[in-house]
């Protein structure tokens, strides 16, 4: 009989009111929670707080040891994970909260999006340095994420100019990024911005996209300088300091944009009181607090450190010198 009233749910289209209920309140989550809730909230609320006090020593740390301006690109860029598992966990335990988390989290990768680009031209001795070192030479730019199928593209002269616009092709991410995040918030507060709403009236069809154009324009100028220049730096582990970078990238955009579209169309199921949009940010949250715990612990060992000051393009010139000579000496006793 149960099972016959199920199945006249199920055909009458009844959905639980819960799934069509706005995220719920804070207090609400707390008094759901079981046991098995309590000790998983209290896990994740442990290593976002974790992640937060080992990043705030790492900042004294680079504060006291390194030199401006590079002691604050550094600290930027290493509070990224940190600062994205703080704002999860605020999501993870104010669902109602979840837009303005992700929205701060994403504002503040932005800024470090730039600062990656920054850190690059800082550890060849600023931009200065930078434009005497790569003088009469050229880059690379057929690579991704906007031209890396584009083989053909010929190479383009390293100049001040070119060196601007790698610099403003990254800034106006964390510019317009910022501008936009703003706005949506203003929207949404009136009613007017919702993730749901695909349709061509609505404004998040036409903010997203728009934002989406902006991240990849951003990211192509990052990759061209770190394709050209990663050979000069290896020293300074900057390979697995951008693999942490792009990591992050991926955990905090691509992932949650998957989950979110999962939990649009129903692939997450509502679980009351969570709706499966609520559901789906909440799972997003609970996965990124993990995950970011884990990227803080690798990206302190490469940050919490100094490094040897790389070698002039003299120092250079003079090994390649000797290299070339001792080779000669070798050659002309055999």
């Amino acid at each position: 009989m149960e099972d016959q009233l199920v199945m006249e749910e199920m055909y009458n289209g009844t959905i639980d009111p819960a799934c069509l209920q706005e995220p719920p309140l804070a207090l609400d989550v707390i008094k759901q929670l079981d046991v098995f809730g309590i000790c998983l909230y209290s896990m994740l609320t442990f290593m976002a707080c974790v992640s937060l006090l080992l990043y705030l020593e790492q900042c004294v740390y680079i504060y006291k040891k390194m030199q401006y301006p590079k002691k604050t690109t550094l600290i930027w860029i290493s509070g990224a994970a940190p600062v994205i598992s703080t704002m999860a966990c605020f999501g993870m335990w104010i669902p109602r909260a979840v837009m303005i988390t992700d929205m701060t989290s994403n504002c503040y990768f932005a800024v470090v999006v730039y600062k990656v680009l920054v850190l690059l031209i800082e550890e060849l001795g600023g931009s200065s340095a930078f434009l005497e070192r790569f003088s009469g030479k050229t880059f690379r730019i057929n690579t991704g994420p906007c031209c890396c199928c584009c083989p053909c593209l010929c190479r383009v002269a390293v100049s001040r100019r070119l060196l601007f616009l790698l610099k403003l092709g990254a800034l106006q991410y964390a510019i317009l990024k910022t501008a936009l995040s703003v706005l949506s918030i203003i929207l949404w507060t009136n009613g007017n911005f919702d993730l749901a709403d695909l349709e061509i009236t609505g404004t998040a069809i036409w903010i997203n996209p728009f934002i989406g154009v902006l991240t990849i324009t951003s990211l192509w100028p990052v990759a061209i300088v770190f394709m050209n220049v990663n050979s000069f730096l290896r020293s300074l582990n900057i390979v697995p300091k951008y693999a942490m970078y792009q990591l992050v990238l991926v955990l905090s955009q691509l992932q949650t944009s998957i989950i979110n579209i999962l939990s649009l169309d129903g692939t997450i199921a509502c679980s009351p009181p969570f709706s499966s949009q609520a559901r789906g940010s909440m799972l997003s949250q609970q996965i990124m607090i993990m995950e970011m715990f884990i990227i803080c612990l690798f990206s302190r060992r490469l940050y919490r450190r100094t490094y040897d000051p790389l070698p002039t393009e003299e120092h250079d010139n003079e090994l390649n010198n000797k290299a070339v000579l001792q080779a000669a000496l070798t050659e002309h006793d055999v």
